[in-house]
């Protein structure tokens, strides 16, 4: 085990131990440097890892470092001032599916070092994160990092970030977290800006909930900033949510992994493990207390939202029990993944699950594939929609659930899917490029405007464009589109935008008359005639040729939208012929033509797993 430096900071000042302390976040968009400073150099009194493939501090999963998803919490003493100083860093991941888990970092800290890239600028979501930390009162601390780099602009990102932000440019720090080029002044700057947490050691216990893991050996393993009062080991604390009681069983800090302490003060942040089973149990938000000692809860947060939706099934059903027990281990790791059984005629017992975004949910599918070594189909991505009804409301995200909106007898009154307000920050010369594709996805409401405005340099001409999207239109391959378009310089960021009113249908693909429940789509009028063709055209290359005649077909409640018709295998009949009349030939002829008419009146087509696995595992092109 590694010797933690030192339990409790005491000076002769009698200052308490939170005056030297300082929580913090860094906050940015994807791949400007976070986890380079972060795992380089704001943790350096940490001993770095030089055994082992994985010789990052932070990033602890494989996916983590091949995604550039970082949210670790670890601590970190500083000498300043002549005082050591226990800094503790609470990391962010930067992309967009994972705003929530930013806003719940921030909820632990007391400043945010805002990192932007002197080569690119401001990004979509610096601005989105910018405005997150400013709502919960965080003292910024603006940072330009990659200023080695031949490409990069200082001075023009500087101006960018005072046109933007109201950032004064005099406070700005410029680094280079991979030579370590300033990397002291940002540490400097933590101490001497970020303010102290407040507390009082005498008041009653109050500790704030902000992260939960899971370790299979220990259980939940809660993440706390501690408010007011002291947590040791052997104490019984109560949940203001739940109302349960445990018992702490081992108290500490990160640093970066788990270290044991006797006690956390108030100001410090660490982890507490107290016999929790399951992560359910762990809500994020939550205020515990001691037995006996209750006090007034904290603001908590909004649960996490599930934005897409998609069903999970083994390729071999036989699997189904593996998997369930292979989903729920790694839910108890992340908790904002929703599960719900659900069957499907074609494909068997599965799991319906909910994800943040469709990063969210390809992160999840291939740790499903690296650590538990699961071979599976997950079906297209759909989103949660209202359907009102005459009598009732009620959220729908499986398309084998939704109603028929033709028929009247349905009783539907209207349908509302989730729409969201983007932002895509783009240089000026692809500004057209990205209107003809926000159109193209039903956007509304769209304006733009120059972030560099008073600029003459050609390179600085970069605009921001605003609209309205059917969070459907962004789930399947919008962000692939965005990026191919504008050459990958254009950045996007959404934020939730409610429900709308929307003409929706459902479409159902028919093979020899019979539905594939598997591949119900839900689709807006407007696309219902592109996206059947396409689909039916995919099922007609995937689908193995049968005995008699197939046609395959997409429907809308009754109207045939697509079709194409699978031609059938067919033996030469007429092969041990020789000579003879021309009718002995037409007689076999005809008898096979019976016996396929017939076979295809009482035939039925076996979609095989592998054509399912070829249709939802190829984008659509």
């Amino acid at each position: 085990m590694e010797e933690f430096p030192c339990e409790v900071i005491r000076y002769d000042d009698d200052a308490p131990a939170y005056e030297y302390t300082r929580n913090f976040s860094i906050i940015a968009h994807i791949d400007h440097g976070k986890s380079t400073l972060a795992d380089r150099h704001l943790t350096g009194t940490i001993q770095t890892k030089t055994t082992g493939i994985n010789q990052q501090v932070l990033d602890k999963l494989k996916v983590e470092r091949e995604r550039g998803i970082t949210g670790r919490s670890t601590f970190m003493i500083y000498m300043a001032h002549g005082k050591q100083h226990l800094l503790n860093l609470i990391d962010t991941p930067g992309h967009v599916d994972f705003a929530w888990e930013v806003s719940r970092s921030m909820a632990a800290c007391q400043g945010a070092v805002l990192l932007v890239d002197a080569s690119q600028g401001v990004q979509a979501q610096s601005i989105s994160v910018f405005h997150i930390a400013k709502e919960r009162g965080l003292k910024i601390i603006p940072v330009l990092s990659k200023i080695d780099l031949p490409a990069s602009q200082p001075e023009r990102i500087a101006t960018q970030l005072q046109s933007t932000f109201g950032i004064d440019p005099s406070e700005i720090l410029y680094i280079s977290a991979k030579t370590g080029e300033g990397v002291e002044a940002v540490l400097q700057a933590i101490v001497d800006r970020i303010p102290p947490p407040s507390g009082d050691i005498n008041s009653p216990l109050k500790a704030f909930m902000f992260d939960s893991l899971y370790d299979r050996y220990r259980g939940v393993i809660s993440l706390v900033s501690i408010q007011d009062g002291i947590i040791q080991k052997g104490d019984r604390i109560a949940s203001c949510h739940t109302r349960r009681k445990y018992e702490i069983t081992e108290v500490g800090v990160m640093h970066p992994e788990e270290v044991p302490t006797s006690s956390l003060q108030p100001g410090q942040v660490g982890y507490i493990a107290c016999n929790m089973k399951e992560s359910s149990e762990a809500h994020i938000g939550d205020t515990l207390y001691r037995v006996g000692v209750p006090v007034d809860p904290m603001p908590g947060f909004q649960p996490s939202k599930a934005m897409v939706y998609a069903g999970v099934f083994p390729v071999d059903s036989n699997d189904f029990i593996k998997l369930e027990e292979s989903i729920r281990r790694l839910t108890l790791t992340d908790r904002s993944v929703t599960v719900q059984r659900e069957s499907s005629t074609a494909l068997g017992q599965g799991c319906r699950l909910g994800f943040l975004g469709t990063l969210h949910m390809d992160v999840f599918r291939q740790r499903l594939e690296d650590e538990y070594d699961a071979n599976i189909i997950i079906t297209a991505p759909t989103v949660p929609y209202k359907v009102v009804y005459r009598d009732r409301t009620a959220m729908i995200s499986n398309p084998t659930e939704f109603p028929d909106t033709s028929d009247t007898s349905s009783g539907v009154k209207v349908v509302q899917e989730p729409v969201v307000n983007a932002s895509i920050i783009v240089p000026e010369e692809y500004l057209g490029e990205m209107m003809t594709l926000c159109f193209a996805h039903r956007a509304e409401n769209v304006d733009h405007r120059y972030l560099d405005s008073g600029s003459t340099s050609e390179a600085s001409a970069r605009t921001i464009l605003t609209c309205t999207l059917p969070l459907s239109e962004i789930v399947t391959d919008f962000f692939d589109q965005l990026k191919s378009r504008s050459s990958g310089y254009a950045s996007f960021d959404y934020e939730d935008g409610g429900y709308k009113t929307s003409d929706l249908a459902k479409m159902v693909f028919l093979l020899n008359g019979k539905p594939v429940d598997a591949l119900a789509l839900i689709v807006h009028r407007s696309a219902q005639q592109e996206v059947g063709r396409k689909w039916v055209q995919k099922l007609h290359k995937v689908i193995p040729r049968q005995l008699f005649e197939v046609p395959i077909q997409a429907a809308i409640g009754k109207k045939i939208i697509a079709r194409e018709t699978l031609s059938a295998m067919r033996a030469d009949v007429t092969a041990g012929l020789y000579g003879g009349h021309y009718e002995r030939k037409l007689k076999h002829l005809e008898n096979q033509k019976e016996s396929k008419r017939k076979m295809k009146r009482i035939g039925s087509v076996d979609l095989p797993q592998e054509a399912f696995f070829n249709i939802l595992s190829t984008k659509s092109k």
